[in-house]
């Protein structure tokens, strides 16, 4: 299995990138790949002005079609997800995340940002196609300490919920069986369509 992790935090580090640096090592113990991508891997000038040529975002993009799922991590500022991730994920083509599996994580100053995720982020993995778009996890700064090192130190109930998102998404990937397009068409073709 193959996974692609966004760090969507334009500081690094950041309680986002801590989850997600934990999120890396809990697969890794797997046996799942993790390739890492973080803001900081982007030109910024290709990201604001749109540049689809980009040699950063076509790696991305290569990496992503043949990856089984995407952990996207994100700080919520102004009452959604970071505007720097937007913008990578405006340039991603339409069906990035076809037959993907993809967990967000999410951080704010202030549980009341708890439905950023299901609001604001959601929404744009579903319209990138993806398979599936799992529950993730929001965590409030005060439950992660000492992100600057890592491992961040977690609040024993987010590391809990961490580890069940993980174990979600685990299982999510190995379920994950995309058809073929070859026997796409011949299905289509066997009914007549």
């Amino acid at each position: 299995m193959r996974v692609i992790s966004l760090a969507g935090s334009p500081r690094q580090p950041s309680r986002s990138s801590a989850l997600l640096a934990l999120s890396h090592r809990w697969l890794a113990s797997r046996g799942v790949e993790v390739i890492s991508y973080s803001l900081q891997d982007f030109n910024a000038d290709d990201l604001l002005f749109a540049n689809f040529g980009s040699p950063q975002l076509k790696k991305l993009i290569a990496q992503l079609a043949d990856a089984d799922g995407l952990i996207v991590a994100t700080p919520v500022y102004k009452a959604s997800f970071s505007g720097a991730l937007k913008t990578l994920l405006d340039l991603l083509p339409e069906r990035a995340l076809d037959h993907k599996v993809v967990l967000p994580l999410a951080t704010a100053g202030s549980i009341g940002h708890m439905l950023a995720v299901d609001y604001a982020l959601k929404p744009v993995l579903a319209s990138l196609k993806a398979q599936e778009v799992l529950q993730g996890v929001f965590a409030d700064d005060s439950l992660i300490t000492d992100y600057q090192t890592f491992p961040a130190t977690l609040q024993p109930a987010l590391n809990e919920r961490l580890e069940e998102s993980l174990e979600n998404f685990y299982l999510a990937l190995s379920r994950r069986r995309p058809i073929p397009h070859s026997a796409t068409q011949n299905s289509a073709a066997s009914i007549g369509v």
